[in-house]
């Protein structure tokens, strides 16, 4: 009796072990919402992918495009649905910024493959794409970011 009972106790307590409780909490429904408001608001319209990433693509640039590995060059302006500006690269510089793909947000990853060199695109980002539930330096977190985005260069052909 004793044994079947330490046991069970053994069967409960590795049971409850491996539960894993996590803090994710899934904002796809309120983004989507957010990213459709504001798309409607400023009267644009925008196309969707399968990972809830929207993107207006301006000019489409060269055939070839950027892959994970690649690095790119860009000017870009990173903004909040307030119009809130977070980061930009400086357009009156000569230098684009440059970037390891791999290295960025997964909007980024997602959306820059969608136009080659010489092109330009309006991400609009939901937060699981972004920063998540990750506050960084002047974006709250869970929050859908928004990317205007010319392409400069690709590299690592």
């Amino acid at each position: 009796m004793l044994r079947k009972f330490i046991a069970f106790t053994l069967i409960i307590i590795v049971a409850t072990s491996c539960t894993k409780t996590t803090d994710v909490v899934d904002n796809s429904a309120a983004d989507k919402k957010t990213i459709q408001d504001y798309l409607l608001a400023n009267d644009l319209t925008a196309d969707s992918t399968a990972s809830g990433l929207y993107y207006i693509i301006h000019k489409p640039g060269g055939t070839y495009r950027a892959n994970i590995n690649s690095q790119v060059a860009a000017f870009y302006k990173g903004y909040l649905t307030d119009s809130t500006i977070f980061d930009q690269s400086t357009y009156s510089s000569d230098k684009a910024a440059t970037f390891a793909l791999k290295d960025v947000i997964k909007g980024w990853q997602e959306g820059i493959p969608l136009i080659g060199v010489g092109g330009k695109i309006t991400l609009l980002v939901p937060s699981a794409l972004g920063y998540g539930s990750v506050a960084k330096p002047g974006i709250p977190a869970n929050s859908v970011l928004i990317f205007d985005i010319d392409l400069v260069d690709i590299y690592n052909k």
